[in-house]
């Protein structure tokens, strides 16, 4: 950035990474930053909510889809476009367990279930492929990952411990 230009004041986001089978949950982007580009139903934490709060709000106004939030899978910082970023990525899952079809709705040009191994066609913002293919091993049962509510809270996330043999 120039010099003269204000740095703009950093925002907290969240991202909820929910999957349905096989498939992960895309909207594409219809507001910068990174308009056009796909990525996970999201957006920013209001004042008075939690962030698990804010997830659920999200993906509910985005896609019209109800989640419950399991645990924290990234965090990430984003300065681009004139915007900073520090986002909380959450592995959700679809509240009433069943296969529901998105509804693209707010600021959201495009939202649908992608198959995991066709996310190479689709253009992401920055850093996402990587979550999405972590998040779908522990949804897999391939590992244990990520930050959990400590508490049932939604305040504290600590590393889970794996249990003791």
């Amino acid at each position: 950035m120039l010099a003269d230009t204000p740095l703009p004041m950093p925002a907290i986001g969240v991202g909820g990474v929910v999957f349905n089978g096989d498939q992960v949950l895309l909207i594409q982007r219809g507001q910068p930053p990174a308009q056009g580009w796909w990525s996970i139903p999201g957006g920013k934490q209001e004042p008075g909510e939690s962030l698990v709060e804010a997830c659920q709000r999200e993906v509910a106004e985005e896609t019209g889809l109800a989640v419950t939030v399991q645990h924290l899978v990234a965090v990430v910082e984003r300065r681009q476009e004139g915007f900073h970023y520090v986002i909380m990525d959450f592995l959700a899952i679809l509240a009433d367990g069943q296969s529901i079809e998105p509804s693209a709705n707010g600021d959201v040009v495009q939202a649908h279930w992608v198959a995991v191994q066709d996310l190479p066609q689709y253009r992401l913002v920055e850093g996402l492929t990587d979550i999405i293919m972590r998040s779908y091993q522990v949804v897999k049962g391939d590992y244990t990952a990520g930050l959990y509510d400590a508490h049932h809270q939604h305040s504290d996330f600590i590393l889970s411990a794996p249990p003791r043999a």
